[in-house]
């Protein structure tokens, strides 16, 4: 369904009771809300939870910015290399207030919150300027955006911002991805090919837009560095992070852990930057201790 969020509209997937304990989920960078495996929801609805799931601004079937323009990705990174500002049309507290919107359309007052990737970093925007909108909070593969922190490879870099042989044909979209996650994925837990393709041609005939991807990537650098946010984060907080994390390393969840009161750290061993289907259990189990902390 389609809602009116924050003064725009964004798709929003309401799963389970209404009756049950709200939780967000928030997904990362390009990524559409069915990039939340139906599997994982369906687990998380079982324990309880009443799950919404939606595509953020700029992506899937949520209102576009095609009229802030493209960006030009290479230009940006230089000028975020060097640490000069870059400007964005819309910034990851906007995404946040977005967030905002869809409880509020909804009728919700306090929800969990599960953030991935660049849904981490707009989570804890979230949790800095609504707290009272958390109920508790749980922190994907994702980082404060501290400067110091190890970031991706050149490989891992210059494949984020390459694009398909073919922008117009399906399947040359879909091996794009699909060599995109060889890269980032989990060596423990390897998605296999066909399975991939099947997702990712899902995802692709459902919406592809990669000047939203390009604009997000640049609210990301011009969000810069969040740690002063996360000590004033008081709900109850767990961080998942995997030790085979090529485009998020591991010190970025070790530091997120580390800057949040009282938050709970779960490194993975062969966990990349992904959600394998063989790690839901542990996923759904630390989102269950996350909410019953709080």
């Amino acid at each position: 369904m389609r809602i009116a969020a924050n003064g725009i509209a964004l798709e929003v997937e309401d799963h389970g009771s209404p009756a049950g304990e709200p939780l967000l989920l928030i997904m990362g960078l390009g990524m559409q809300l069915v990039a939340w495996p139906d599997g994982f929801v369906a687990s998380l609805v079982e324990c309880g939870f009443r799950v919404i799931r939606f595509d953020n601004r700029d992506i899937g079937l949520s209102q576009s910015f095609d009229a802030a323009g493209v960006p030009n990705l290479a230009f940006d990174s230089i000028r975020y290399a060097v640490g000069w500002k870059v400007k964005s049309p819309y910034t990851l507290a906007d995404m946040a207030a977005d967030s905002v919107g869809v409880l509020d359309a909804l009728g919700i007052e306090r929800a969990h919150v599960c953030g991935a990737s660049m849904g981490g970093m707009i989570a804890q925007h979230l949790a800095a300027a609504h707290p009272h909108r958390l109920r508790s909070l749980t922190l994907m593969m994702t980082t404060s955006g501290a400067r110091r922190l190890p970031g991706p490879s050149l490989r891992v870099r210059g494949a984020l911002i390459s694009r398909p042989r073919n922008p117009r044909e399906v399947t040359s979209i879909v091996e794009h991805y699909v060599g995109l996650y060889g890269l980032i994925g989990s060596p423990a837990f390897p998605a296999k090919k066909d399975e991939l393709r099947e997702r990712f041609t899902t995802s692709v005939t459902r919406s592809y837009r990669p000047a939203g991807t390009a604009r997000q990537m640049v609210a990301i650098a011009a969000d810069g560095d969040r740690s002063s946010l996360l000590g004033a984060i008081r709900v109850p907080t767990h961080v998942i992070h995997g030790r085979a994390d090529a485009l998020v390393p591991v010190a970025a969840g070790r530091d997120l852990a580390a800057r949040i009161p009282g938050a709970a750290l779960d490194v993975i061993d062969g966990m990349g930057h992904d959600l394998p289907r063989e790690l839901w259990p542990r996923f759904v189990a630390a989102i269950g201790t996350a909410a019953a902390r709080a």
